[in-house]
């Protein structure tokens, strides 16, 4: 991952937000003069009391004290003033992030989501929106400000002495530089921590999404093995990383301790010489114990910012990858005026597997009903993704109505093309949002109409909630079948003029199948349709039949004259037993 990317998104995420971050600067700034302005008025009150007598004390130090504490005062207001700029950017600019960073994530392709766990992506997203604003504020609250308030106090205690200044520029340049070194190491660390932690919580996920599953294999023992090398593994990675952090904080407290000492020892010597004063000392000793109290400060703050830009870095390196499949730079909007599909010699591989397709081309005319049938792994659906662009072909070309795919946007595409899935996936919200996602602006009336369509208004309405009953994760609440009415609902609701339909009715009894294919045809009627199916029954009405094979269309003709050319069509007809097909053993699934 090229690191400019990162600092690109981090510079692109706070750009709205510069006036609020430009108030941080000022605050910082303020905090920054004040932290050596007030000990320095100290010195002059304490080299001044020596001089004065009682009749003249309170008229020649009145100024003086107001001055200081009309500073307590400002510093108090712009304290306050900096809770207000923090209170107003970090909800928002957490807000933004997730709102950059999902929209990028939902342009990715689906190989994307196959190679990552969900939760795993999740806390990813999570880990940058927490992070992130947390660690601007230690740069510019914590290490900014104490960095410009060091070179003011080096600026403040070089006109008092020279020889003073160098000892604390020295001991910084060692602090700093030592730090430096330590923080290095201790970055790639955290980093590790956050890889580990966000691999266990994906993990974690992976097992409750598949709970029904562990529990019918009886596998609760072996995940909570394998979970608890995972965790064995995170508490190593953790406890290196607070070692190292622990090593740097003996070094810091030990170059503390050392400077401390060289310190009196100067101030020692130049009070015996008279080069020293007592406001002097004031002076030294209020900055030093603020100098430490700061850089302890900043020692503690340095392992947070350690893990927030460890977080950062991993959430961000995984978010900003190349997106595989984008929208061409002058990509227009799909106009569908028929329907027609071309595949225009077409050549498709998955990666690192031989190619599946070579040079196909076949041409579905607007309106048919086209059939696919075919052993599993033979690219029927395939080619239905490459259709949807859910994956980017080799070579050749995809036309709708003549409009390359490619150069239309992926959302005009599949605005365009209604999909009822095999298992279909629902959301964890209510039965009447599930249905309408298939047209946002679609009324209470016209979801109802759609479920009636669909067969399942019924079983909807006996729910306690009715149409607003949550379905659960994924749809966990719901019986297979009651899932698929639901995806053949929203698919009556978008109504969309290309329809496809992959083994749609696999998870209905026969006759409720015989209810719905009713409905089905009605919504195929003047559309472009194609129908997976294994079983083959479905596709007896069916315009033509294309029967796959290894990536090849073997056959492609209607039911009969398939029938009669006593070929592969013939062979999956006679073999089907209860209407199902039966896969060939020494296939596959790819597809």
């Amino acid at each position: 991952m090229n690191d400019k990317r990162i600092i690109s998104f981090i510079l692109n995420a706070f750009r709205p937000f510069k006036v609020l971050i430009a108030g941080q600067f000022i605050v910082a700034f303020v905090w920054a003069i004040d932290l050596s302005l007030r000990p320095y008025i100290l010195k002059i009150i304490f080299d001044k009391i020596p001089t004065l007598t009682p009749e003249t004390a309170i008229h020649e130090l009145f100024v003086l004290f107001a001055f200081y504490l009309s500073m307590s005062l400002l510093i108090t207001f712009i304290f306050r003033f900096y809770d207000f700029i923090w209170l107003t950017l970090r909800p928002n600019l957490k807000r933004h992030i997730g709102d950059t960073l999902m929209k990028r994530m939902m342009d990715r392709s689906q190989t994307f989501f196959q190679n990552h766990f969900a939760g795993n992506l999740a806390n990813k997203i999570n880990d940058v929106m927490n992070s992130l604003p947390e660690f601007q504020k230690l740069l510019i609250d914590h290490f900014f400000s104490r960095f410009l308030a060091l070179i003011i106090a080096i600026f403040t205690v070089w006109t008092i002495s020279g020889t003073f200044a160098l000892v604390l520029a020295a001991w910084l340049s060692v602090f700093i530089i030592g730090t430096q070194l330590f923080m290095r190491k201790a970055q790639h660390l955290s980093e590790n921590v956050a890889i580990v932690r966000s691999t266990i919580i994906g993990r974690i996920v992976d097992i409750l999404t598949n709970m029904m599953s562990v529990r019918l294999f009886a596998a609760k023992r072996d995940e909570s093995k394998t979970l608890k090398a995972y965790l064995d593994a995170y508490v190593l990675t953790d406890q290196t990383c607070d070692w190292w952090f622990l090593y740097m904080f003996t070094f810091q407290g030990v170059s503390f301790v050392i400077y401390q000492a060289v310190v009196f020892y100067f101030l020692t010597v130049g009070f015996k010489k008279g080069t020293v004063t007592t406001g002097d000392f004031a002076l030294l000793l209020t900055l030093n114990i603020s100098i430490i109290e700061m850089l302890w400060t900043i020692s503690n703050d340095i392992l947070r910012f350690s893990e927030y830009t460890g977080n950062v870095i991993a959430g961000l390196r995984i978010a900003l990858t190349p997106i595989e499949i984008e929208d061409a730079a002058n990509a227009v909007d799909l106009q569908i005026t028929k329907g027609k599909i071309t595949f225009d010699a077409v050549s498709f591989h998955y990666k690192d597997t031989d190619s599946l397709f070579d040079a196909l081309s076949v041409t579905i005319e607007a309106g048919q009903k086209v059939g696919l049938v075919g052993y599993s792994g033979g690219g029927k659906t395939t080619f239905i993704h490459m259709i949807l662009r859910l994956y980017d072909i080799a070579a050749g070309c995809i036309r709708i109505d003549q409009q390359n795919i490619k150069e239309v946007t992926q959302d005009s595409l599949h605005a365009n093309i209604g999909l009822i899935p095999q298992d279909p996936s629902l959301f964890h919200r209510t039965l009447m949002d599930n249905i309408r996602y298939g047209n946002p602006n679609a009324t209470d009336d016209a979801v109802m109409e759609a479920a009636l369509r669909a067969h399942a208004h019924d079983f909807i309405v006996a729910l306690p909630q009715g149409y607003q009953s949550l379905v659960g994760e994924r749809g966990v609440k719901l019986s297979g079948g009651q899932r698929q009415r639901i995806a053949i609902a929203r698919a009556i609701l978008k109504n969309a003029p290309i329809l496809i339909l992959d083994e749609a009715t696999s998870q209905l009894d026969s006759i409720t199948e015989g209810h719905i294919q009713e409905s089905l045809w009605q919504l195929m009627d003047g559309k472009t349709t194609i129908v997976i199916a294994h079983r083959l029954s479905t596709l007896l009405y069916m315009d033509r039949i294309l029967v796959f094979d290894k990536g090849k269309i073997v056959e492609d003709g209607t039911h009969d004259e398939l029938l009669a050319r006593q070929g592969l069509y013939k062979t999956l007809w006679d073999t089907q037993v209860g209407g199902f097909l039966l896969d060939r053993s020494d296939n596959i699934e790819l597809s």
